[in-house]
């Protein structure tokens, strides 16, 4: 087991952080102990958000209550979460709802969410101004920021004015993204890893791991919503896998399959106006592909990809996306092979 740093921050901590996304779909009494397990089994960093629905809420639950970790063990536990607010009022009111619900006393990385310009001191907006007050006021410890966008990440990254940046990477990452990489760790900042299985697409978690420990700046947070999954990631606190021959050329295999375009399902793109579950249906081939392709051709899915045909061409979904996908045609290449698949006519998994 390794552990990372992120950065000038003075955070140290195991090589697996936790992304509380997933727990919003779980009871409270299932969310709390995931995260407890995750606790005793070695996990130190937690990553939330505002957006989250119920996320925050829960962590308060498993770590916030009288004699719990946060009363206990505070200083070993690391909680980052993230505010999407446009507004000094705004970001006042997330913050404080976030320190109310997590009962954790302070943020230890309070982050802008899914930036689409990088917030400065000065630029007019207040925003930084913000995070600086926060922090003087010991409700935050560090400044941090998540951004899908390249151009805002390299942004961010040579600003000097963020002390962690959280960004997709994974092994389909492109040269620009390990670029990007390596400018984080050359400015001393935090490099925090979404999406390290691309949205699910990833089915090898062996491998996943093994990419990750080549960069040595970089906390990968998982997200984890099923125990399996979290004694996934802990078995790999205690024997993690390594880059070998094998590993390395079945990632090869795996960029040449997901080069391209293709979507992420991140979901930036949704709701869609005509009610397409767009983060789903807009990568439904590679899914029928690379999970068992019975739980996607269920009536529930046959009549969700059949929503594709009511789209209207209106565009909102692609200027939401960040990798800028061409989302309307896209949609229409998944519903073709979808009933292809249905009709026997393409054979899968």
């Amino acid at each position: 087991m390794r552990d990372i740093t992120l950065g000038s921050t003075g955070i140290s901590v195991p090589q697996n952080g936790f992304g509380a996304l997933p727990i919003q779909r779980d009871s409270i009494e299932m969310a709390a102990m995931l995260l407890r397990k995750a606790w005793e089994g070695g996990i130190r960093y937690f990553d939330t958000a505002r957006d989250y629905s119920d996320s925050e809420e829960k962590i308060g639950v498993a770590f916030g209550q009288p004699g719990g970790v946060f009363e206990t063990d505070r200083e070993h536990i690391f909680i980052a979460t993230k505010t999407h607010a446009s507004t000094p009022e705004k970001f006042w009111e997330d913050l404080n709802t976030s320190l109310n619900n997590m009962r954790c006393g302070y943020i230890d990385v309070y982050q802008f969410h899914q930036m689409t310009t990088c917030w400065k001191p000065g630029d007019g907006s207040g925003m930084y101004e913000c995070m600086q007050e926060a922090k003087k006021q010991g409700k935050i410890r560090h400044i941090g920021a998540t951004t899908h966008k390249i151009g805002v990440a390299e942004e961010i990254a040579g600003s000097g004015f963020y002390e962690t940046l959280q960004f997709p990477f994974s092994y389909i990452a492109s040269g620009r993204d390990l670029r990007l990489y390596d400018l984080v760790k050359k400015n001393h900042m935090g490099f925090i890893c979404m999406k390290g299985l691309a949205g699910g697409l990833i089915n090898h978690s062996d491998a996943a791991m093994a990419f990750m420990t080549q960069y040595d700046n970089a906390l990968p947070i998982w997200g984890i919503q099923r125990e399996s999954e979290l004694y996934e990631w802990l078995s790999y606190m205690k024997k993690t896998p390594s880059m070998t021959p094998e590993i390395k050329a079945y990632i090869g295999k795996e960029r040449k399959e997901l080069s391209g375009n293709f979507c992420r399902g991140c979901g930036y793109c949704m709701p869609c106006t005509v009610g397409i579950q767009i983060n789903q249906c807009n990568r439904m081939s590679l899914m029928l592909r690379r999970a068992p392709s019975q739980s996607w051709l269920t009536p529930h899915w046959q009549e969700e990809m059949s929503k594709i045909e009511d789209c209207v061409g209106c565009g909102v979904c692609t200027t939401r996306c960040p990798y800028e996908l061409d989302i309307p045609t896209l949609l229409c290449e998944n519903l073709e092979d979808y009933r292809k698949v249905l009709a026997g006519e393409v054979k899968v998994q």
